[in-house]
């Protein structure tokens, strides 16, 4: 055999050593494809369902179930009213199906929970067959800590949908306050005297290391001068070593 065929051969054997690996290559990509597509489900139906029927059927298919919500609704109590995602959608097996289920014909009339403390709410609302909702909080004054003054639906409704009642609850007035004092540069028991006269107490101290600063110097401060701290909080310190 010449050189020339040699090498003839060489390039034909590489060429089809080439074409074997890119085969075999867009086979494995194929294959994987299909392995992943397989992996997918499409989700049943599982609205009109009983919700521990509506759980065997989505394990069944490799799926979980989440009650999202519950709600008041004509349909029977523990009946799946609403699934997200839908019936039909394709998801990936081991995902879960997001339902609301009914809580059954409205039956309960909202309470007046005005005035009241907010563990005195939750336990009227439980009392009634309701649950707390969003509780937002805000300083008023007025009114005393821990008080509801406002209700969402109000007292008396009974056309509600939803078992939750949203409140919001008073911090009672607002705590006095005052402009943070600057400290920057006092040494330690300066910089206390000036904190405890203006209403407000040492808290952390935190020693550190600083060339050419004198021991006990204050070098940072927080909460920063001129802002706003309440009477009686704390300021943290950073002092030089």
């Amino acid at each position: 055999m010449t050189l020339r065929d040699r090498l003839q051969w060489i390039f034909r054997m590489a060429l089809l050593a080439f074409i074997l690996t890119s085969v075999a290559f867009l086979s494995a990509i194929t294959a994987m494809r299909f392995a992943i597509q397989g992996r997918e489900v499409s989700i049943p139906d599982v609205v009109g369902k009983k919700s521990e029927e509506a759980q065997g059927i989505l394990q069944g298919r490799g799926l979980g179930m989440k009650i999202e919500d519950r709600l008041y609704n004509s349909a029977p109590v523990d009946t799946i009213v609403r699934q997200s995602p839908a019936a039909g959608s394709r998801v990936k097996i081991g995902q879960f199906d997001h339902v609301v289920v009914s809580l059954g014909p409205q039956k309960a009339t909202i309470p007046t929970l005005t005035d009241r403390s907010i563990r005195a709410a939750r336990i009227e609302l439980l009392r009634s067959g309701l649950q707390a909702g969003e509780i937002s909080s805000v300083y008023l004054p007025g009114y005393e800590d821990d008080a509801v003054v406002q209700q969402d639906p109000a007292p008396g409704t009974s056309d509600v949908t939803s078992p939750h009642v949203d409140m919001l609850v008073s911090l009672g007035p607002r705590p006095a306050a005052l402009v943070m004092p600057d400290v920057m540069g006092l040494n330690l028991v300066d910089a206390e005297q000036r904190i405890s006269a203006s209403g407000l107490h040492i808290g952390k101290i935190n020693v550190t290391p600083e060339p050419g600063a004198l021991h006990g110097t204050v070098l940072g401060q927080s909460p920063l001068h001129g802002a706003r701290a309440e009477l009686g909080s704390a300021v943290d310190l950073q002092v030089a070593e």
